[in-house]
């Protein structure tokens, strides 16, 4: 494959945090290439097929969890990677990888661990993905959690961007392996970070559509959206209605991928390294202004009508109360957990209050709800709305 001179190149990786004896590469792959299969087999990556992405544990078939989400999240980043001669394997783990450390319930789950860690350090998801592929899930002997390659784990940490005050579980990892968390990131990991925008703004809308919490004339009030939704009708007059609401969203995910080609292609005039892009103080990779403030705008669309719909809030809470709850019963008897878990509970904290809150990150929506049946009796009624 092509490379550019500024994309990241797996032969000159800074390695991996453990190097066990008689470690070597198995077939014909990179070093991303590597990292992407370990994160595909990973225990983690099988899990998201049961977690929230927009609602809790739907009983629909055809709604995205996050498992669809980093699949279709991979998709985009994988085009835009390749337009741009970057590595399409590391921006394809890095899409993969970015929501490994999400709890069951999605950003309620979040909030519960939060609140639950709130003396301890608290919980972020990020930090948790970190957490995840550096310690937590460890198929290999030999070694802690992945091993993935040091480009990986930088894009994972600074999913955002660079970090100034880093929360307890990134910064405790940062310590033991750093990861030059005050710089900015590839520019593979500043598209992967785009493509989750690019992804999960465009395929909420089909999804919230689809469930009936969005309305089309809602969403065409926003400009950009009904310019969009006028060329739909204007090149396909006799389609169906559902066809054209998954032709907007197709419609709307191209002029977004092709505004951060033309913008990124902009900005990297004159960058003829990676070392370029780490120190040019901001994101390379990047939405134009306009459709910057176009993409905020339906953002907060989405938050007003879907994110915190009124049913939304409503079963968010109960996913909280379900989370917060288990978190005090094993807090209160370790013995609840499995053997595996409940064997290497730890004595004291923060410690303990963190490996309870490890235990729930890792469960999938179904399965946090099993256990909570099976030490409460019952389940919250509602705590599915689709």
């Amino acid at each position: 494959m092509s490379r550019a001179p500024f994309a990241a190149d797996p032969a000159h990786s800074r390695g991996r945090e453990f190097s066990p004896p008689g470690d070597s590469v198995r077939g014909p792959r990179s070093a991303f290439q590597r990292d992407r299969d370990r994160i595909i087999h990973s225990i983690a990556f099988r899990r998201l097929a049961g977690k929230t992405q927009v609602f809790i544990a739907p009983d629909g078939d055809h709604y995205r969890v996050r498992l669809t989400h980093s699949l279709e999240v991979a998709q985009i980043g994988r085009v835009i990677a390749r337009v741009l001669d970057l590595d399409e394997d590391l921006t394809e783990a890095l899409c993969l990888a970015h929501d490994l450390g999400h709890p069951p319930f999605g950003h309620s789950g979040e909030d519960a661990l939060d609140a639950a860690l709130q003396l301890r350090g608290g919980f972020d998801h990020n930090g948790h993905t970190l957490r995840t592929v550096m310690r937590i899930d460890s198929p290999y002997c030999g070694m802690e959690g992945l091993n993935l390659s040091w480009e990986v784990l930088e894009g994972l940490a600074k999913h955002n961007g660079p970090l100034a005050d880093p929360q307890w579980a990134l910064a405790a990892l940062d310590a033991q392996y750093p990861l030059d968390l005050d710089r900015w990131p590839s520019l593979e990991a500043q598209v992967a970070a785009l493509a989750d925008d690019i992804a999960y703004d465009n395929h909420d809308i089909d999804d919230g559509l689809r469930a009936g919490f969005l309305q089309l004339d809602d969403l065409l009030t926003l400009d950009f959206i009904a310019d969009q939704w006028r060329e739909v009708e204007r090149r396909f007059p006799h389609a169906a209605r559902e066809e054209m609401l998954r032709e907007l969203v197709r419609t709307q995910i191209g002029v977004m991928v092709n505004d951060v080609l033309d913008t990124t292609r902009a900005n990297l005039v004159g960058v003829t390294s990676i070392e370029d892009v780490r120190s040019a103080g901001r994101a390379l990779a990047a939405f134009s202004p306009g459709m910057a403030k176009q993409e905020r705008e339906l953002k907060r669309f989405m938050y007003d009508r879907l994110y915190h719909h009124e049913e939304q809030l409503r079963t968010a809470g109960l996913a909280k109360d379900v989370i917060a709850q288990l978190y005090a019963a094993f807090d209160q008897d370790p013995g609840l957990m499995p053997q595996d878990w409940s064997g290497r509970f730890p004595d004291g904290e923060p410690e303990r209050a963190r490996f309870i809150a490890d235990f729930i990150a890792g469960m999938t929506d179904h399965y946090a709800i099993r256990q909570y049946q099976k030490i409460f009796g019952s389940v919250p009624e509602g705590l599915s709305n689709v």
